[in-house]
Parts: structure tokens; sequence; C-alpha cells
């Protein structure tokens, strides 16, 4: 009988030091990582170019009849070629035979026709309250790599569809929501910082003011804060190549208002650093030129992800289904509370003092999404952070599909893929994944509205 060969050992034995050492390379001095950065760089934009036309600019795909009528519009196809074939004026598509191409224009457009000339009993339109400002939502969590930027990307792009406008905003000094939307930003002051900056800026002009008037020397004002004074929403807003979304984008040295915002803090006192942001929201009237504003923040609980946090109306927290995220998520939550109480405890403290009315952080809903999920691996552990969070969670868990991880190699949002580079169940599995995401974030959107048009109307009555 012959004799087993004996197993191999595991691949950390007998490792030669020698041998080890020669594969060490030169010891590395801070130029080398300027040079990894260089190349990272060009990678970075060689791989977001991915998505882009030929000519260097990112464009959307046409929509079929048959997306149309699926996704898109509430009518039967043929329905709808009678209606093109009866209103010539109305936008005809391109292709031949019974399937035509519209751009997300043309489809906005029919849209339009049908919410005034189509049967009272469908939905053309999402509802959106005329004489109520826009919801702000933010997409957050301190723990990278939960599916934030993938999931508040495709929230933008499933609310466009649906006919409302947004306003994505990229908190993240990473940038990669601002390479998905097609955005270009030169440096910080294309991003929010000079709107941060201004909104301490108007409140150290307030201040200096009273302390003219007390014969006070005032606090100092730089140059930085006169620039931002100039800039308004309208000078870093960027159009994308959606015609419904719009972006303020982020780059790396958006990361510099960390360091910024505490400093002015510390000048003065007074001013409420985590209202920057929703300041500026109001003061340019952006709540009410949008439906939706849509806040990807850093992964880190810091100043810019406190001013998302105090600004949101809605709360959106992804999390994978696993230990490690669950528990990270748990102390996310912890921190929150930690900071919000402590700002307010800060706050009322002084609003006693003064006779004034106390302040109190609000929320209309906060959910956590379970993304990336795994039935077949997951489902388990799934079940127990739903048992833990109850109703901080969302109904439906977000599967990862090959359509998901395709779309994401291309730097592309699934419903930027086109259709006939699948076939057709697996591109209808894979936008499943997110619109139903998207359905329950918009039954809660539609909810506030709702809740906020009733409390006005017995307000007013």
């Amino acid at each position: 009988m012959s004799k087993k060969p004996e197993s191999l050992l595991p691949p950390y034995f007998s490792l030669d030091p020698r041998e080890a050492a020669t594969r060490l390379g030169d010891p590395i001095d801070t130029a080398r990582f300027a040079k990894a950065a260089a190349f990272a760089a060009r990678g970075r934009t060689d791989l977001a170019k991915r998505g882009y036309a030929p000519d260097g600019a990112k464009r959307l795909r046409k929509f079929s009849t048959w997306e149309i009528c699926k996704y898109l519009i509430p009518v039967a196809p043929a329905h709808l070629r009678r209606v093109l074939k009866q209103n010539p004026d109305l936008p005809q598509g391109i292709g031949e035979g019974g399937t035509k191409w519209f751009t997300l224009e043309e489809v906005i457009s029919l849209r339009n026709f049908f919410a005034e000339e189509g049967a009272s009993s469908k939905e053309y339109r999402p509802f959106r309250p005329k004489d109520l400002p826009a919801k702000v939502i933010a997409v957050a969590n301190f723990k990278g790599g939960v599916g934030k930027t993938s999931t508040a990307a495709h929230l933008a792009m499933s609310a466009a569809l649906d006919g409302y406008r947004v306003l994505v905003i990229d908190l993240d000094s990473q940038g990669s929501m601002t390479s998905i939307m097609g955005g270009k930003v030169a440096d910080e002051w294309q991003t929010v910082f000079p709107l941060l900056a201004k909104d301490y800026a108007l409140a150290l002009e307030a201040e200096n003011k009273v302390r003219a008037a007390q014969g006070e020397a005032p606090l100092p004002f730089d140059e930085t804060l006169s620039e931002a004074l100039k800039v308004s929403a309208s000078d870093v807003i960027q159009k994308t190549h959606w015609p419904n979304i719009d972006l303020i984008g982020a780059q790396l040295n958006l990361y510099w208002a960390e360091f910024q915002i505490p400093v002015w803090r510390m000048t003065l006192r007074g001013w409420p650093l985590w209202d920057a942001l929703t300041g500026f929201l109001e003061r340019e009237s952006l709540l009410e030129q949008y439906d939706i504003i849509l806040l990807d923040t850093p992964p880190a609980l810091g100043y810019l992800t406190i001013n998302a946090l105090a600004a949101a109306d809605i709360l959106l927290v992804p999390l994978g289904a696993s230990f490690l995220e669950f528990d990270s998520t748990g102390r996310f939550f912890d921190m929150l509370y930690s900071t919000f109480a402590s700002i307010e405890d800060g706050e009322n403290s002084v609003r006693r003092r003064q006779g004034l009315p106390e302040m109190k952080f609000e929320w209309d809903v906060v959910r956590a999404i379970i993304t990336r999920f795994d039935a077949a691996q997951q489902t388990n552990l799934a079940n127990v952070i739903q048992a833990y969070f109850g109703d901080f969670m969302t109904t439906y868990r977000q599967d990862y599909t090959a359509l998901v991880g395709q779309a994401g190699e291309q730097v592309n949002g699934i419903y930027e893929a086109d259709y006939r580079d699948f076939n057709r169940e697996t591109y209808s599995r894979g936008r499943e994944t997110f619109d139903r995401t998207y359905a329950e974030v918009k039954e809660i959107l539609i909810g506030a509205w709702w809740r906020d048009l009733a409390m006005k109307e017995k307000n007013n009555g």
C-alpha cells in the first residue's frame, strides 16, 4: 500500500528572513505618498470615465417604450403609441418598429402630458405638497463600505425617474458621489465649504455690529470670510447628466472644513456650527427650488456629518448584515445621542437663563437599511439585527446582484445601465433591489409631507 504524502505546511512556515528582506525595497519617504496619490488620481480618472461618452462628457442613456410603460409612466404600450400618433407635437422618440427610445427630458414631457390629460385615477406625478418645503434626506453611518454612497446615488436616481427635482450634496471629501454624478470640482471653493464659511461670516458680521455699538474691538474677519460672502448656492451648484438632478460636489480639500469649523466656533462661541448647512439651505431658497435634497456624508461623525444630520428631516443608515457592522451602527446611534443631547443641554442652559424657548433636535423618521444582502448566508444575522433595531429598520433588504456589481465597475448607477447588456430577468431583478428600497423611502417621504400638511391645516384652521 502506497504511503500518503505528508500534508503541506501552511504558507507562514519556513519563511526565509534574508529572502524576505530582499523583497522589501528601499525605505519609504513622504515623497512616495505623493507619487502613489498621483498614480491613484490618474487611475481614478480613467476608471470614472468608463461611464462617459467618447468626448469626455457623461450622458444619460435613452429609455425604451418597454421601460417607460413598465417603470416610469403607468400607461399601456399600445395606449402610449396611440397618444403619440394623435399628438405629433409630443416627443416621438427614435427607432424603428414598435420600440422607440426617449431621453429623460422627453419622458418628463410625456409624464406632464398624461398628468394633465390622462386618467385622474392614475399617479403620473409623485405626491408633493406645493406649499411645503423640500425634504432633506441624509444618508450616514461612520463605518465605511456599508453602501452609503451607492444607496444615496440610487435614491437620487430613483426619485428623479419618479419625477422629483433632486439636489445632491456631496459632503465626503473622497468625492465618490461626485464621480457617479459626473461632477467636476476644482477646489474647495466649488464645494459646500464657502457656503458654510458664509454662514459663519454673516454671524460674525452681526456680532461685530453689536461689539461696535458697545465700543468693543471687532473679532477678526479674514480674506476667506470676505470672499465667502460673495458666494451663493448658484455658484457651486452644477447640472448633471440627469435633467432633474443637480449637484454640489466634493473633493479632497473639503476636508479642511473639519479643521476650520471648530476654529470659527472658538472665535465666536455663539455661532451654532451645526446649523450652517441648514442656514444656507433656507437662506438660498433651496428648499423651495427642489423636492428632495439628498446629503451623502463622510464615514465619520465629524462637523460636516453633524451639519448634515442637523439639517436632515429623514435619516437613513445603511449597514451590512454582519456583526461588526451591526456593532458599529449601534455605536453610531450612541454617538448621535451623545453629540446632539450635549448640544441641546449646552444651548438650553443658555436659553433658560435668557428666558428663551428651548431647542430640540427632531427627525421625521430614522431608518437603518441592510445593504449588500446575501440571503443564503446572512438571513439569520439580518433577522437578529431586525429584532434589536425594531422600528428603526426598513422591511426590505438590498440584495447584491450581478447588475449592481457591474454598474459599480462602470462608475454608474443601475438605472444608467442599458438593459440590453443583460437579459431582462437579470436587469429586472437587479433593478428591483433599489426600486423596493426607494418604495419604502418614498412611503416615508410622502407620509412625512402628509403629516406636515395635516399639521399646517390644523394650525391654520
